[in-house]
């Protein structure tokens, strides 16, 4: 399924699962402030097939990612791929890197019908990455876990957070991702939720330039290059490229479909059932134990607010790449309270704009 072809009104390009909240790590950025042990209410075996039931109705081939914590805290997450495999759904998982990330377990995910495995990196080395995820041997069963995955004939996309910690492990890690031969790499700018309320963000200026960066790596690179919660990634390549260079309305033609951000093609259910437009935007718009996802999806009155980028307010609602960016909703809903509010990671200021700016975030001792 191809982001371009779908009518993000109707249907997502991910749904995210959050399976369990349960992990043995304990992640400086976790956004679900991780424990060691499952919460009791955690959808059940059963409960979690009728939501993929219900996520058939989005349509063939939907996308569905199952999350943590630690998915594979369940013992029945081979079970829940194989039934959704069975039911057209493309499945995909973000394990932790733990000693239960098994060759075996891995074996088995790949003939239960997994599309896709997403393992975290944030250093590029073992000494950078265990220490951001707080468990010594956590880089090495990351990397081993590429290599079964890579034997098992699944395809692995690397996650990275970036923050005033990681950012200046970025060059490294890029040559990681190219040596475990990803297919894409997922390049995430730290929202301040869960744990990641305590570390420090790039600044905008920072951002910007590692954004253009990227787009030289995407240029370079046999695999993909990705942003999470930071759209205007998107800006930056049009500019680049020099498409809307001087802030005029980009080209005809190109519109969101290029992308997704929270409520606009993606959604997320929490360990409990509670749907949001993001992980990162916990906002509850519904529960699954009463509410169709797909009902609230494309009916929930905040979901139908995030797809409109008339609802944006300041810098991002006077923007005129609004309809390609729109800026982070969860950057913003965090930073704010609003969720239609600027995102405060861009530095972009449109032509003409004399309205109020978001106060900027900024890491510490770090110059733009």
């Amino acid at each position: 399924m191809n982001p371009h072809e779908i009518d993000t009104t109707q249907r997502p390009f991910v749904l995210v699962w959050e399976v369990t909240q349960a992990c043995e790590l304990a992640c400086e950025h976790c956004r679900a402030d991780a424990q060691l042990n499952r919460h009791p209410d955690e959808l059940t075996t059963e409960e979690g097939k009728a939501l993929l039931d219900d996520a058939r109705e989005f349509g063939p081939g939907q996308l569905v990612v199952l999350s943590g914590g630690d998915p594979l805290a369940r013992d029945d997450v081979t079970e829940l791929v194989s039934y959704g495999t069975d039911r057209g759904l493309n499945m995909t998982l973000t394990p932790s890197g733990v000693a239960s990330l098994t060759g075996e377990r891995v074996e088995a995910l790949a003939d239960a019908g997994l599309r896709r495995m997403a393992l975290s990196l944030d250093g590029g080395s073992a000494d950078a990455h265990d220490a951001f995820r707080g468990e010594r041997g956590s880089f090495k069963q990351t990397v081993a876990a590429a290599g079964e995955a890579r034997a098992a004939g699944l395809p692995v996309q690397i996650n990275t957070t970036v923050c005033a910690e990681t950012v200046d492990e970025l060059p490294a890690i890029r040559a990681l991702v190219d040596e475990l031969d990803a297919v894409l790499w997922s390049v995430f700018f730290l929202v301040p939720v869960g744990r990641g309320r305590a570390l420090d963000p790039v600044s905008p200026e920072r951002a910007e330039r590692v954004m253009t960066w990227l787009t030289t790596v995407d240029d370079e690179a046999d695999f993909g290059v990705k942003t999470t919660e930071a759209p205007h990634y998107r800006r930056v390549a049009l500019q680049r490229d020099g498409d809307g260079r001087t802030g005029e309305k980009p080209p005809d033609g190109i519109g969101r479909r290029l992308g997704i951000t929270a409520g606009d093609g993606f959604a997320f259910v929490s360990h409990v059932g509670e749907v949001y437009p993001s992980g990162f935007l916990p906002e509850p718009t519904g529960n699954v134990h009463r509410d169709s996802v797909v009902d609230v999806y494309r009916d929930a009155e905040l979901f139908q607010r995030l797809r409109d980028p008339e609802e944006l307010s300041g810098k991002c609602g006077a923007c005129p790449f609004n309809t390609v960016c729109g800026g982070s909703r969860s950057r913003a809903y965090a930073c704010t309270g609003d969720p239609l509010a600027s995102d405060p990671l861009c530095p972009y200021v449109p032509e003409g704009y004399d309205g109020p700016l978001p106060e900027r975030l900024a890491a510490q001792g770090e110059t733009a």
